[in-house]
């Protein structure tokens, strides 16, 4: 009965768990990174083909984002879901494979002039309809056994539609052990969606840390905030231009956006224009608002039962073709442009970045979390100039942020939430943080709550069922190299990074040959020495 963690360790995106259990083995999540990749993660131990099945905590493509790449190399089995999760994976991952196609069409146009190897797409459209027909739905409170000896049960955590928590009973030697994946746990006081439902009991625990070592803004009602920040731009002739998560995020701010109007929040300019600019998110706002309104918060579902449409107002305008987009730009009317992505890294926002960021009256407002090493992040970090479609592009606007409109959890609610089990978990594993981050909020559950908790890098394997650490990994960083000599396609550089990962493990073995016999040593050091000539 053992767990390997894979992915998000130490880092805040691409989570991925192995669980293997009397010849059996299945994932939770299997996400994508998206930012700077900080740390080597390991490959899967497994076979993909060898894989039951998949349980997805929710539909953000650094938890689901990497199935396809999975059902590309092999796996038949079944993903589990709730329905939420399965509705916004089937027009997620479908977007996502239109992005992988998109970039290998982009750079194989440039390879194709320069005379480089023709570039593959991480998985294609194919790929995901594979994945989507391996969707199999459940409902919240559900309990379902999965394998022989594997039952499951989602719970609500108020993050994003069908976002949830997993209970995972593993039945072994007659023993059985519980352990919970809490996936992302939602930010408290949000306007659409519940709260995070609390468990009660569990052997071990798996807990995200995104802000695990800080506190959003001490304040239930962001509108007056995001009204301000409208009423300052447009006063000045500027657009706010946000950064948005296509699903989840961007919902919230059309349901913040129509109180702002109906409430007349923001004087003097009258119906202000509101464009949505993600073909992706209207899809998505199309499915919220399919969902049923039992799943939406208690604020949501008394709009409904007045017949208000709680994400539509007037004035918001729809951009679903590239002409539509680009016509944004050339409309001179003060305004508020939502787009994806969130973090800035594709997209369409990165056009509107281009004609925003170099006007002082315009605001770039971040409404979620920016990954390191994202373009996000860069501007957040104060950075004056940036790169945009080759183009140096001055930093003049007013760059700000909202993180009470976070979806995630701070310490305090990830602490709230950790409270439910009673008694303690025997081990709290600590992932989905950054480095810091993720050390931080390990830290304080040992010290100020008294709980034994470790922060596992990746290829970390511990024994659920004797309680004891299979193997203890130590984190790689990830080199980064000049771009001189930066290999020119994927695959050289994966790698090189597999031969940097090895060169490390040898000087790790090294250190830890002090005390060996003289003898021996030197015979370490001879085969050291004859292997760099060789390459040399």
């Amino acid at each position: 009965m053992k767990i390997t963690f894979l992915g998000a360790t130490h880092e805040v995106t691409g989570s991925c768990t192995l669980i293997e259990t009397m010849g059996r083995s299945f994932l939770i999540d299997c996400g994508m990174e998206q930012g700077a990749d900080i740390f080597v993660n390991q490959e899967l131990p497994v076979n993909p083909g060898d894989i039951d099945c998949v349980l997805v905590t929710h539909a953000h493509i650094d938890h689901s984002g990497n199935i396809p790449l999975l059902c590309k190399n092999g796996f038949k089995g079944k993903v589990y879901a709730t329905e939420g999760t399965a509705n916004l994976c089937r027009i997620m991952l479908m977007d996502s494979a239109k992005i992988q196609e998109f970039e290998a069409e982009w750079r194989n146009r440039k390879a194709k002039r320069s005379g480089q190897e023709p570039y593959e797409p991480v998985y294609t459209s194919q790929d995901a309809q594979s994945a989507i027909s391996k969707l199999h739905p459940m409902s919240y409170g559900e309990v379902r056994p999965i394998l022989e000896n594997v039952q499951i049960r989602f719970n609500d955590m108020g993050h994003l539609i069908g976002s949830s928590s997993i209970e995972i009973w593993i039945t072994e030697d007659n023993e059985t052990r519980k352990i919970v994946f809490s996936g992302d746990v939602g930010n408290k006081n949000k306007p659409i969606l519940k709260e995070p439902v609390k468990v009660s009991e569990a052997d071990y625990v798996v807990v995200e840390s995104t802000y695990g070592d800080s506190y959003h803004e001490d304040t239930p009602d962001t509108v007056p905030i995001l009204a301000s920040h409208i009423q300052r731009a447009l006063d000045r002739g500027g657009n706010v231009v946000i950064p948005s998560f296509a699903v989840g995020r961007t919902q919230e701010l059309l349901y913040q956006i129509r109180r702002i109007k109906e409430e007349g929040l923001v004087k003097g300019h009258g119906d202000f224009p509101v464009y949505m600019d993600s073909p992706l998110a209207n899809e998505a706002t199309a499915i919220f608002l399919q969902t049923n309104p039992e799943d939406f918060g208690e604020e949501t579902r008394a709009l409904f039962a007045k017949g208000i449409n709680p994400l539509i107002f007037s004035g918001l305008k729809i951009s679903v073709s590239s002409e539509e987009s680009k016509a944004i730009n050339f409309d001179k009317t003060p305004k508020v442009i939502i787009s994806a992505s969130g973090m800035a890294e594709a997209g369409r926002i990165r056009h509107h970045l281009k004609h925003n960021l170099w006007r002082q009256e315009s605001i770039i407002l971040f409404v979620g979390y920016q990954s390191a090493g994202t373009l996000g992040r860069i501007l957040l970090d104060g950075a004056k100039v940036v790169k945009l479609f080759g183009e140096q592009i001055n930093v003049e606007a007013e760059i700000s942020s909202m993180l009470g409109m976070s979806g995630h959890a701070d310490k305090k609610g990830l602490t709230d939430w950790l409270s439910g089990f009673s008694p303690k978990p025997k081990l709290v594993f600590v992932n989905h943080g950054e480095d810091e981050v993720c050390e931080a909020f390990t830290e304080y559950l040992k010290t100020e709550k008294n709980q034994d908790a470790i922060a596992p890098y990746s290829g970390t394997s511990f024994d659920l069922l004797t309680g004891e650490m299979v193997h203890e990994a130590e984190g790689v960083r990830v080199v980064k190299l000049p771009k001189a000599v930066r290999p020119r396609d994927a695959r050289a550089e994966k790698i090189f990074k597999r031969l940097i990962t090895a060169c490390e493990k040898l000087l790790r073995t090294a250190k830890k040959s002090d005390g060996m016999a003289n003898k021996e040593l030197s015979k370490f050091a001879d085969q050291v020495e004859q292997l760099t000539r060789k390459w040399e």
